[in-house]
């Protein structure tokens, strides 16, 4: 969600932080803030109402300089948005604070320091934790001391940065629940919530670990556990690319990202696929013993990411031979569960970073599963360190919040998976590991047909312009790529759009068909198409207007109650992947129809770090 930038260096870093903020702005936010520590001494702040560039027009008028700054990237919890409610937070004019996460006992603690004569500027949780720095800096001799003294004050998550004017020369960080990063570079030191917002300046990083408090200087690192023990967090070079965060030739990131999809999914797939089977360490140098012990699949997830483990539920049962289950990580988290013998746990986060799939995770480490394994976009996130197992999607750097390249990543790995746990399940294991890697080798080219619907979608994306309502229906393992068809176009074009089996249509949602409820069907020409057609007639003697993505000998005609877009044929082990990219062009040009913010919708962020 929020987006944090910090610098300890010789030259002036206002211009850095900036720079870092536009990096991070896919993330989601509402306001901006800079605050640097200039050379008299002085804590300047800035702060802004709307997008970095306005920002950028304050301090551009009146500059800031000076080596140690913060800045901040607000997505509203506690307070409006407004510039009093933005970022930083500041103390007596001497120390300024940045805080991604929830200050969950910020009333408790907002009482009792405005009993000792504390006076609050803002609405937001965030500014306790600086009147407590303030407070606390009187009975400690350093920075360091007094953040590790305030962290054990305070419930929730948090990842922090604080400067105080009177220590010019150094930065205090402090993590529980909220990622940060620190960039190591020539004479100077960074800290930021994504390693993308330093790129331009260093690709040498250390990851923060839970409960860490550290202290920055420009040539030092001083790392406490939760214990408050010193301990080591080694520097490791970036294979995130400079440009990741370019749109090139395209109007959004997020049609960049659907356009990247054949060239990410090639990129998973290699070095992952030998002579027609799964390589043994496809995922992690032990899993090849682990993956033969399966018999149970516990996949975590939220949002995108769960539909995905939705639609390998049913690979897992079909072609692996073991049972799985898929649970939406935020009531996974908040109910009593059954472990099942030699269960593994699948968490899927493209940010490794998701407030809830984190915490499912740490809660499942002591229910008794046999082991952990997360699908993964960010090397060094959470969920990969503390994983037993990582796939890593090697999808490039997502930055649409609305997610697309990842969603198609992750349903590869996790058709890899399926491949590699069911092997040695059922006679036919070895065969159905064959048929996989074979489906997947032709993938792409398969993405890069779908693609060139690209232009016919556009022209029928017109057909939205005045809707306010819409329907996606799907059967079997289509059902799940209804769903997140329709939660992209939810969440871009801000219609209103529902998915259901198509088999429930009359157990309820008949009952809104009329000619203003579009109705989009995924139709495949696989062994559920028959029954499909009986419930695209039940629509169509409705009065329903339906847009049908079918294979092209599914037997599927235009007239005047329904328009067919015919899909490239495929295998029906990869269709559920291939149908996806319609769905996802069809959000794309309704999105810019209606005129949204596609890249940033509005009310969302792209990794929920918070819970």
């Amino acid at each position: 969600m929020c987006g944090i930038v910090g610098a300890v260096a010789q030259r002036d870093v206002a211009e850095i932080l900036l720079a870092g903020l536009q990096k991070l702005e896919y993330r989601g936010y509402d306001s901006a803030g800079v605050a640097v520590v200039d050379q008299a001494g002085n804590l300047k702040r800035t702060r802004s109402l709307g997008k970095v560039q306005s920002l950028m027009d304050l301090v551009d008028a009146e500059p800031l300089s000076g080596g140690t700054g913060i800045a901040h990237t607000r997505w509203a919890t506690h307070g409006e948005p407004s510039e009093r409610n933005a970022h930083p937070h500041v103390s007596h004019e001497t120390i300024a604070v940045v805080h991604n996460g929830i200050i969950e006992n910020h009333a408790e603690l907002r009482t009792e320091l405005q009993a000792q004569g504390y006076e609050f500027s803002s609405d937001t949780d965030t500014e306790v934790i600086v009147h407590l720095i303030h407070r606390e800096l009187k009975n400690h001799d350093s920075l360091l001391a007094t953040v590790q003294k305030v962290s054990g004050l305070l419930d929730g998550a948090y990842g922090m940065v604080a400067i105080d004017k009177g220590q010019p020369d150094r930065m205090v960080v402090a993590r529980s629940g909220s990622p940060l990063v620190i960039g190591h570079g020539l004479g100077e030191m960074f800290v930021a919530s994504d390693q993308l917002a330093l790129l331009p300046v260093t690709r040498r990083f250390s990851f923060l670990e839970e409960g860490d408090v550290a202290e920055i200087t420009r040539r030092t690192l001083t790392v406490l556990d939760v214990d408050g023990k010193p301990v080591e967090r080694a520097a490791r070079e970036s294979e995130v690319r400079h440009d990741a965060a370019d749109k090139g030739e395209f109007r959004h990131y997020m049609m960049k990202e659907i356009y990247e999809q054949p060239t990410a999914i090639q990129r998973t797939l290699d070095g992952r696929i030998s002579g027609g089977k799964v390589v043994d360490k496809a995922f992690g140098e032990a899993a090849g013993v682990l993956l033969e012990k399966v018999e149970h699949v516990q996949i975590i997830a939220c949002g995108t990411s769960y539909h995905a483990g939705l639609t390998a539920r049913y690979w897992f049962e079909e072609h692996a031979g073991v049972s799985c289950n898929v649970e939406i990580a935020s009531e996974y988290r908040y109910r009593k569960s059954f472990v099942r013998p030699n269960s593994l746990l699948v968490t899927i986060s493209q940010s490794g970073e998701t407030a809830d799939t984190l915490a499912a995770l740490r809660l499942a480490k002591d229910q008794g599963y046999m082991s952990s394994l997360t699908i993964c976009n960010v090397p060094g996130s959470s969920l990969v360190r503390e994983s037993d197992m990582a796939y890593m999607m090697e999808a490039g750097a997502e930055i649409g919040v609305a997610s697309t390249k990842a969603f198609t990543v992750q349903l590869v790995g996790l058709l890899l998976l399926v491949a590699a746990i069911g092997r040695n399940k059922t006679p036919q294991g070895e065969a159905n590991e064959t048929a996989i890697v074979s489906a997947l080798q032709a993938l792409p080219a398969k993405l890069e047909q779908s693609l060139s619907l690209d232009s016919n979608i556009e022209e029928l994306a017109e057909e939205f312009t005045d809707k306010n309502h819409s329907l996606f229906l799907g059967r079997g393992d289509q059902s799940p790529i209804a769903m997140e068809g329709a939660l992209k176009l939810k969440e871009i074009s801000y219609i209103h759009a529902e998915a259901y089996a198509a088999g429930e249509l009359k157990h309820g949602p008949l009952a809104l068909i009329d000619a203003e409820m579009p109705v989009i069907v995924v139709a495949p020409n696989n062994e559920l198409l028959e029954k499909l057609k009986s419930n695209v007639e039940e629509v169509r003697a409705r009065g329903g207007i339906m847009y049908v993505f079918a294979d092209k000998d599914a037997g599927f005609e235009s007239d005047d109650t329904m328009r067919v877009i015919q899909v490239p044929h495929c295998d029906v082990l990869v269709a559920p992947i291939v149908y996806t990219v319609p769905l996802q062009l069809l959000s794309y040009h309704v999105a810019v129809i209606k005129g949204t913010d596609v890249d940033q919708p509005r009310n969302l962020a792209k990794s929920v770090t918070v819970e």
